[in-house]
């Protein structure tokens, strides 16, 4: 009897003990690795660990990590975007565009931005979920029409691939101000979407892990059909996660929009994949169900230390895929080891 209660206790230990709990969290295998590259470039990089230096990689890790948080999510809930890149640009053009030509303020056009954004977010999800197809073929149609609509309308409205600048019309100062502009920590500049970046991580945070959307989520995209069955509403679900990050691609087009006061059409191609490697080196799994809003924060975090990193340490540039790859993959495969790990110790 004596020998029983000791293996329940045992075993009580072992499912209430922090370690165990450590090894079930998707990040982890991000966070292991963001420390070993931080490690790497303090002793490969002279100034890397320099506050100028930590400015610069968390401004670069923002740029990614605003998309990423929403991309997560989406990835979360079993699905992906592959028109998340072109979308932030379709919103800084329409914010600029529409500003100029209805010589309007640019609060305006921000607002009419954030509609349509939206609104191409909430397209993408009621096309996935009415037609059934994957989201691989929707996103792609989607990427495909944003990406001729965006140099078709900029040349046909503006004349040019570029749109005219904006930088001297009625709030722009105030919008710059909200978007793009940078805040002195004892003497070092912080670009404002570093406060964007942890504010949407803490909120997706929150929802994940603290409302009934959160585990609607995780439902979705572990069994859409059997979340269905339990009354989960895989369709509102889906759509809002689309919305998710058409809001995501908003921020960051205001921000591309009120950092140089003029876009180029062509801008954001590619940048899908970024926030794709992102999430998926912070944990997420490309089947879904699985996955965090801090480990998307962390994988952009490796991005941005890698990025600059290869600057700081004067390396060819050329060679930052190459490292970002084998991230991914180093990552990835930590993430599945630690996952059959934990699932092994249940």
């Amino acid at each position: 009897m004596s020998a029983t209660l000791e293996r329940a206790s045992d075993e009580r230990i072992l499912q209430t003990s922090p370690l165990r709990r450590l090894l079930t969290r998707p990040e982890l295998g991000s966070v292991v690795g963001a420390i070993a590259v931080l490690v790497f470039f303090s002793l490969a990089a002279d100034g890397f660990l320099r506050a100028s230096s930590l400015s610069t990689v968390l401004y670069a890790s923002s740029a990614i990590g605003i998309m990423a948080v929403p991309v997560a999510l989406l990835m979360i809930g079993g699905e992906f975007d592959l028109s998340a890149g072109v979308l932030v640009t379709s919103s800084a053009l329409v914010s600029s565009m529409f500003s100029y030509q209805m010589t309007a303020d640019v609060w305006v056009g921000v607002g009419v931005s954030l509609l349509v954004t939206l609104a191409i977010g909430a397209l993408n999800g009621y096309v996935l979920t009415r037609t059934g197809l994957p989201s691989f073929i929707v996103t792609l149609g989607t990427f495909l029409m944003l990406t001729g609509a965006n140099l078709g309308l900029t040349k046909l409205i503006d004349g040019t691939v570029s749109t005219k600048t904006i930088a001297d019309m009625e709030g722009f100062p105030a919008a710059h101000a909200v978007f793009a502009s940078t805040l002195t920590v004892g003497g070092v500049g912080f670009k404002v979407t570093i406060l964007w970046w942890l504010g949407l991580v803490a909120v997706a945070t929150w929802i994940l892990l603290r409302t009934r959307t959160g585990n609607w989520i995780f439902a979705v995209g572990g069994n859409k059909d059997a979340a269905r069955a339990v009354g989960v509403p895989v369709t509102r679900t889906k759509i809002g996660l689309y919305m998710g990050v058409a809001l995501g691609a908003w921020i960051s087009g205001q921000h591309l929009l009120f950092s140089f006061d003029a876009v180029q059409s062509g801008e954001g191609v590619g940048n899908e994949l970024i926030y794709i490697i992102a999430a998926v080196i912070g944990g997420c799994l490309i089947t879904g169900g699985y996955g965090s809003a801090i480990g998307s924060a962390v994988g952009a975090l490796l991005f941005g230390m890698t990025s600059k990193g290869i600057v700081f340490a004067e390396w060819n540039p050329d060679w930052f895929k190459f490292f970002l790859g084998a991230m991914l993959l180093l990552a990835t495969l930590l993430n599945t080891w630690v996952r059959k790990r934990a699932e092994a110790t249940k």
